[in-house]
């Protein structure tokens, strides 16, 4: 029975603190003519493996969690002198989480035992001891309200909780069920926010921990696990390579930055300095760098290199979700067999297309002498990629093109019979990969005439197209509403007529 309960501990540690490949990013916040931009973007982690959960010191020092050999200790960033530092170097285990202990200079920090203990510790900087904070709780995710009272994510049985812990009369009372990770103190009140994940809704919530009263500021219509406060009516919420802010006051949403640069992906883990003027976040390796990496294991026939790319879990199917097999085994032992019949095989790849975690390539594949054309769409999680979609060549269509290009005239044109027209009569429209929101015309015309009515601004640029037999893969750029979006199209073309789309949002 110890046994049992041990692993499950450390199972959900492994959960909780998941390591993947990413980075500490940097950027400068300043406002000009009313409005708030983002600039000066720096990597201040540099690292190859696991750099997360970034925090402010104070407005010129950032701490974050850092992986080196085979544990994650903390470093320091200073923002005036461009570096950082090691600050804690456990053997017997790894340091998650660290925030400054207010009116001290202290720091307090989770740490994960090689045992699978999980607990909260504070560690002094000028020495570099550690003493336990809080003994009887499995601390996953914390914030100081002030130096005797702390708010906590725990660890629960299938969920977290939200704790208030007073240190100084050694009690725990639980304040809500069910919450997320992300726990910030809203400036210029008593407050602290989190999210609830109640009902499977996300809902950033407040709560002032001295009375136990909880308001909802803001639900969500999908998952949110990160958010932080510029101001105290002003939160930012990253989605992708977005970040949002949401105005509490007039319970408006809108973009207030969107990274173009390659290598921010999957922005998470969001911290303002106190002055307002540094945001530090998180982001993963770009989902190209993963699947060139695996490219290149495949050209050099590096059988171990190539598997290691792919998670334990990974799905292989052929398009659009005719799943082949799942498990890194069973792929390891198909392309064990591929490699050894075939030690020249290479890919060589003619176009790609990204929508954050999507890759979607043309690649020309030979093996023995014969080269086989087809596409092949990759979807990364937590630096792997956890699906492989095979788009086969398997009919060739010269009209492809013209077919799909007629239809983006018509939509562009918002004509909605010259649209429809386009398409079959029996036409299926999905979100990848098999969530289904057209079936048939009527559904199609009912649909994209309410859209084509209510968008009188309507615009769809393609910003790269492939062509893989009857099927065209477009990488769309659409302006909606005075908003714009980036979306993937792919069109399955059959006897004339577009027969089913396959839309990644």
């Amino acid at each position: 029975m110890k046994t049992l309960v041990h692993l499950t501990l450390l199972l959900a540690s492994t959960i909780l603190f998941a390591q993947s490949n990413t980075e500490v990013y940097l950027s400068d916040i300043v406002k000009s003519n009313e409005k708030i931009k983002l600039i000066n973007l720096k990597n201040i982690s540099n690292n190859k493996g696991y750099d997360n959960q970034p925090s402010f010191y104070d407005n010129n020092t950032i701490l974050f969690s850092s992986t080196r050999d085979t544990q994650t200790d903390i470093k320091i960033y200073n923002i005036k002198r461009e570096d950082n530092s090691w600050i804690t170097n456990t053997s017997f285990g790894s340091e998650y989480s660290p925030l400054k202990i207010p009116k001290e200079n202290n720091m307090s920090s989770i740490r994960l035992d090689d045992n699978g203990l999980q607990r909260l510790y504070k560690y002094d900087l000028s020495n570099g001891e550690s003493t336990i904070l809080i003994k009887d709780l499995k601390v996953g995710y914390h914030i100081w309200h002030d130096t005797n009272i702390l708010v906590s994510s725990v660890l629960a049985e299938e969920s977290m909780d939200l704790v208030v812990s007073n240190l100084t009369k050694n009690t725990n009372q639980t304040a809500h069920k069910n919450v997320g990770r992300s726990l910030h103190k809203i400036p210029n009140s008593n407050l602290i926010s989190f999210i609830s994940n109640e009902n499977k809704i996300s809902t950033i919530k407040s709560l002032n921990p001295i009375t136990g009263d909880i308001k909802t500021i803001k639900s969500f219509p999908i998952q949110i696990n990160d958010m932080c406060w510029l101001s105290q009516n002003i939160a930012l919420i990253p989605n992708g390579k977005i970040i949002a802010q949401l105005n509490t006051v007039t319970d408006s949403l809108s973009v207030l930055h969107n990274f173009t640069e390659d290598q921010i992906n999957e922005i998470s883990r969001i911290a303002v300095s106190d002055d307002g003027k540094h945001l530090a976040f998180v982001s993963e390796e770009s989902p190209k760098i993963i699947v060139q990496s695996q490219i290149e294991a495949f050209n050099k026939g590096d059988l171990n290199t190539f598997v290691s790319c792919f998670s334990k879990d990974v799905v292989v199917r052929n398009f659009s979700n005719d799943t082949l097999y799942s498990g890194r085994t069973k792929l390891k032992t198909a392309y064990n067999e591929l490699f050894s019949n075939n030690p020249k095989a290479k890919i060589k790849v003619v176009k790609r297309i990204t929508k954050r975690n999507m890759v979607i390539d043309e690649h020309i594949i030979e093996i023995n002498g014969k080269e086989t054309h087809k596409g092949v769409l990759y979807e990364t999680k937590n630096g792997k990629i956890i699906s492989l979609t095979s788009i086969e060549e398997n009919e060739k269509l010269s009209d492809a093109e013209t077919i799909v290009q007629r239809q983006l005239d018509a939509f562009n044109a918002k004509d909605i019979h010259a649209f429809a027209h386009v398409f079959s009569d029996d036409i299926k429209a999905s979100y990848f990969p098999n969530d289904l929101y057209v079936n048939g015309q009527k559904q199609l015309r009912d649909l994209f005439s309410q859209f084509f009515a209510q968008t009188p601004d309507l615009h769809c640029e393609i910003k790269n197209r492939i062509i893989i037999g009857n099927k065209v893969i477009d990488d769309e750029f659409l302006t909606v509403n005075a908003e714009n979006f980036t979306a993937i199209a792919i069109y399955e073309i059959a006897h004339g007529k577009i027969v089913k789309m396959t839309t990644i949002r």
